[in-house]
Formats: C-alpha cells, structure tokens, sequence
C-alpha cells in the first residue's frame, strides 16, 4: 500500500467532503457464511424488499431523490441487519485492535500488519473481506466473481463484503441487483475512546454504470451530487480487484514499480530501451529512486544547492544503464557548482491528472533467454477514468544474485501512450 496513496494531489482528492457522510464507500465485495451468527440466507431474500418499487418511491422530493439516485431512504429492516453484522465483525476484532499499536496521533493509522491480521480473522466466518493495504487480496472472493458474473447474465441477487479500513474499522457493504439497477447499502463501523464500536453512518446509493473485466476488476460509478448542487466535481467511481494476484507478482509490484507510479518520473509511461535514454526525466526520478533504495524519503533540506554530481549519478547509475557522461548530457546540470538541480514536485511545475494517482500492477512476468525479467504492467486507476488497465506497459529488468537490479527498457502496448497525458519534465522540457 506504500507509496501510491501518498501521491493523491489536493486537486483531486478521491472523495468529496460532501460524500464522507453519504457516500463513502469501501472498495470490495461479497456474500457471508453463515459463522458467527452473520448470515447469508437472507441477502438474495431481501433483495426486492431493498430495491424500491414505484410505489416505495414515492413522488414529489422523494421520487426526485430516486431519479438522484444517492442519500436513498434505508428501510428499517435493512438498518437493523446492516448495523447488526457490522457491529459483530468488530467484536471479533475488538482484542486485536485494543492491543494494537496505535501510535499517538489523534488520527489512528494502523500497520499494516495489523490490518492483515484482522482481515485473516474475519476471512473465517466465510465473508468476503478486503484490507486497505496496497496488494493486498480479496479474501474468499470465489462468491464475488460469482455475483458479477450472474448480474452480467441479468440475474437479480445481492451480495455483501467487509473492508478493514487504516484505521481498524470495518466497512460493510451490501451490493443488491434487481436484473437491472445495482444499489449499494454501505455501513462504516468505528472504534470509540475506549475502544467499543459505533456506527459512523449508513447510506443507500444507485449505481450509475458498472463493468466487470476479463482480469477480474469490478469498475462502477455511484451517483453524486452534480451541478448546480454542487460548485465542485464529486468522483463517484471505484475500482475492486477481485481476482487475486500471485505472490510473484504481488512481490515484484512491490520491488520494481510500486515506489516509481505515473507520477513525477516518467520512467514507467515512455518508451524508451537501452539505446533510447534521453527523453527519461532523470533529475525527476531521483527522489523515487532513492526511496527505493534508502527505503526512507529523500530530504531536499539537505541539498540546498543542488544534489552533488557523484552521488546522483552513482544512484542513478545503479537502477539504469546509463554512463555519468550521458547523465549530464540528459539532466539539467549545475556545471559550476558541480551539482544536479532538484526542485519539488508542485503547481508550479505539474499539471495534477487522474492518471497520475494510477496504481502499478504486475500481471505477468516472463523469464528471458538472455537472463532478463519482463513485467507486464497495468496501470490501474480507481478515480473517474476508473480503469484497471488504463495503459499495459512491458518492463524489462535485469536482476544481480544480491537482489538488486537495473530497469533496461519499458514499451506501452498498442499504442496506449496516446492516451494518456503528455508528460511534464520537473524541470525545464525536452
């Protein structure tokens, strides 16, 4: 989870405030066993009784609010259950969450050990559960393929899933399709001061347009305020991995792509080979390269003048197959003070977009003749593109017997490049 969420700019945070109350909605699905006294009997009965009918709707503000499709009424019934089983997974997590490490901040963010942890627990009442940690799998998420794959068929049904969130509760939310229509009842449970648990809000929302992938991702748009009700944009769309990833490719995700992302460095959304290095931002990429390596952020208040020459460019030279003479000659270098200028990522110089929040995926990875690795990346986006495959790149890499490696070359497939935006050099262009 790492880095990716970090790269969030403020000009398009993923939820409206407007949205926090009515339609904050965790990203993962699916129906429950029967363990713990949650059951899953009743989800395919209610479904009628939660979707609406014309007479339920109403007329006048009611039936306007319909058509709206958000801050939908709740019928008593579905409050009670929803309330009930969210209240119920929290108690089977209440020990893990009161002996966790909770830092001392006011705003609780647990490890994502921790988070795990509680999402192993609740996998065994049978429930479909997912965890707010980057990579991390759906837990039993046969039902939830199952559940799409019926609704593309037309067949009415509802489903449920649990989400552990950062901060150690527990969203519920119940996915209900009529044949037509797809509504979501969503529920956010919290821990108190004295670490007992509450209910944050309820809401019932329509789905605007959904998408289920061959490669497994569940797309969907929710229905937001829109103008003139609101001065600002609300982003209603979600993106749900449902299909699991390996562990091979969870781990390389995380070794050679998670600290680079589309954002700031262009290393993973150009074209380039071993024979083709000079469009790469090099004075851009420094700072994620030395995340990577140092595995801590890089501090610019220690180089008020510049990076010095030697020690950009033996990390550079690390990570790509470049000599220190084609580094100054594709850099922007302080030839007098002998330093690489570095300037932080800001308005000033970046034009925030959607594909720049997207998340990198490793969804193949192929063992060469001549000893190098190609990744297949997707890059997923789950803010308004809502895409799990917005461009698929090829990332060839060579890997040491220390571990390291080096990035030799990237390509994006069927000319997905034109797609997405022109990229913005830090510093001065190319």
């Amino acid at each position: 989870m790492l880095m990716a969420k970090t790269k969030l700019m403020v000009l398009f945070k993923r939820k409206s405030i407007l949205l926090i109350m009515a339609l904050m909605i965790p990203c993962f699905l699916w129906a429950c066993g029967k363990e713990d006294k949650i059951s899953s009997e009743s989800l395919v009965e209610d479904t009628e009784e939660i979707i609406s009918t014309e007479e339920a709707k109403g007329d006048g503000e009611e039936a306007e609010q319909w058509v709206k499709g958000y801050d939908l009424p709740v019928n008593q019934r579905e409050r009670e259950e929803a309330e009930n089983d969210c209240r119920k997974m929290m108690e089977l997590i209440s020990d893990i969450y009161r002996d966790a490490d909770k830092g001392t901040a006011s705003n609780v963010v647990l490890k994502d050990e921790t988070i795990l942890e509680m999402q192993k627990k609740v996998m065994k009442t049978g429930c479909p559960v997912a965890a707010s940690v980057v990579y991390s799998n759906l837990g039993n998420y046969e039902s939830v393929d199952d559940f799409l794959e019926e609704c593309m068929d037309g067949k009415s049904g509802s489903v449920v899933v649990y989400k552990i969130h950062n901060d150690g509760g527990i969203g519920r939310m119940k996915f209900v399709f009529d044949g037509t229509d797809m509504y979501v009842v969503s529920t956010t449970g919290v821990w108190n001061d004295n670490n007992k648990p509450g209910i944050l809000y309820i809401s019932h929302t329509r789905v605007k347009e959904w998408k289920y992938t061959d490669k497994g991702g569940f797309c969907y748009e929710l229905c937001v305020p829109e103008y003139p009700e609101v001065t600002e944009m609300v982003d209603g769309s979600c993106l749900i991995r449902v299909k699991p990833m390996t562990e091979e490719q969870r781990e390389m995700s995380e070794r050679c792509v998670l600290g680079l992302g589309y954002q700031g460095n262009n290393l993973l959304c150009s074209n380039w080979d071993i024979d083709h290095m000079e469009a790469l931002d090099y004075n851009g990429m420094y700072e994620y390269l030395y995340a990577m390596k140092y595995q801590e952020k890089f501090n610019s208040e220690d180089y008020p003048n510049g990076i010095p020459k030697e020690e950009f460019e033996k990390l550079i030279m690390e990570y790509l197959p470049v000599t220190a003479e084609q580094i100054q000659k594709y850099a922007v270098f302080d030839e007098k003070n002998r330093t690489y200028v570095w300037v932080r990522l800001g308005c000033s110089n970046y034009a925030p977009t959607f594909f720049g929040t997207s998340l990198p995926e490793v969804t193949d990875i192929k063992e060469n003749e001549d000893g190098t690795v190609t990744l297949t990346v997707d890059a997923v986006c789950d803010m308004v593109i809502c895409d799990d495959a917005v461009i698929t790149h090829e990332l060839t890499v060579r890997f040491a017997e220390d571990g390291s490696f080096r990035y030799l070359g990237n390509e994006i497939l069927d000319n997905g490049i034109k797609d997405i935006p022109d990229y913005q050099y830090r510093i001065g262009n190319k």
